[in-house]
C-alpha cells in the first residue's frame, strides 16, 4: 500500500524540496537584488481600475506598485486639461532628472490613434504624460500617495518607487495603459 508522504520522511523532504524549488522559481526578484542582477524592465502594465503599475521582464512581473492616476482617471484621455490618464500603447521615450516630481519618465503620448481621435474631434490631446515620483509638494504623503487621485493625468508613484522604476526601465520600454 501507499504512504501518505507525511508518514514517509524521504517522501515528505522530496515533496518539501520540490515546493520549496517551485516557489523559488515562481516568486518575482524585487528591489535592489534586481539592479544588481542587471535585470531591466522590458515592459509596464498600468491598470487603472486597479490603481496599479507592474514590470516586467520576459514575460515575468518583477515588481508592482500603487499608483495615483489623473483627478478624472474614468476613461481614455480625450483632450488636453480634461485631467485623464491616457489608455492604450505607448513606449518610455524621454526622462527628466530635474522634475518637479523627483524624478519622472515621459509616456510617448499621443500615439498616432489619439492624434486620429483628437484631430477628428478638432482638439488637442495635450502631453506631458509622465510616470513621476511625488516630489516635495506631495511628499508628505508617503505609501498614502495612492488614496486620491491627484495628477494632471500622470501616473505617481512615491519618490522612493520612482527612483526604483528609474533604475529599471530604460528608455524605449513598451507600455500599456489599461482601463
Amino acid at each position: 500500500m501507499y504512504k501518505s508522504f507525511i508518514e514517509d520522511p524521504i517522501l515528505f523532504l522530496k515533496v518539501s524540496l520540490i515546493i520549496i524549488c517551485v516557489f523559488i522559481i515562481q516568486t518575482p526578484v524585487y528591489g535592489e537584488s534586481l539592479i544588481s542582477h542587471g535585470i531591466e524592465a522590458d515592459y509596464i502594465l498600468v491598470e487603472k481600475s486597479l490603481k496599479r503599475l507592474t514590470l516586467f521582464h520576459k514575460k515575468s512581473p518583477i515588481k508592482r506598485y500603487s499608483v495615483a492616476l489623473g483627478r478624472n482617471p474614468q476613461g481614455p484621455k480625450l483632450t488636453q486639461g480634461d485631467l485623464r490618464t491616457p489608455e492604450g500603447r505607448y513606449i518610455i521615450d524621454s526622462r527628466n532628472p530635474d522634475s518637479n516630481y523627483h524624478l519622472s519618465l515621459h509616456i510617448s503620448y499621443p500615439n498616432e490613434i489619439d492624434l486620429l481621435i483628437t484631430g477628428i474631434a478638432g482638439v488637442s490631446p495635450g502631453g506631458s504624460i509622465m510616470i513621476h515620483g511625488t516630489g516635495d509638494e506631495y511628499a508628505w504623503m508617503g505609501d498614502y500617495h495612492d488614496v486620491v487621485d491627484w495628477t494632471d493625468g500622470c501616473i505617481a508613484v512615491t519618490n522612493e518607487e520612482i527612483e526604483e522604476i528609474w533604475e529599471l526601465v530604460p528608455d524605449g520600454t513598451r507600455i500599456e495603459i489599461l482601463p
